[in-house]
């Protein structure tokens, strides 16, 4: 099974989350940022239907792939 990791860490003048080299809006506050983090984290553990998805990876190449719905990787958020 495929670990995610949610890092909080400062950012562009506040605090975000970063998975995988990639930041997620910048939040005024730690706490407002680990909350982010903490529900996008649920979020992506939530089962649902088989899908086609598109993702850019770190050198900006584009990738089509199809995901099982039930497939859901473990979350974890991180303090830096």
């Amino acid at each position: 099974m495929t670990k995610v990791i949610y890092e909080v860490v400062e950012h562009d003048g506040g605090w975000a989350y970063k998975v995988n080299g990639v930041f997620s809006e910048p939040f005024p506050t730690h706490e407002a940022a680990h909350a982010a983090a903490t529900k996008a984290a649920a979020e992506q553990r939530v089962p649902g239907p088989s899908a086609v998805i598109q993702f850019e990876d770190q050198t900006g190449r584009w990738h089509e792939e199809t995901v099982r719905g039930n497939d859901r990787p473990s979350t974890e958020v991180a303090d830096d």
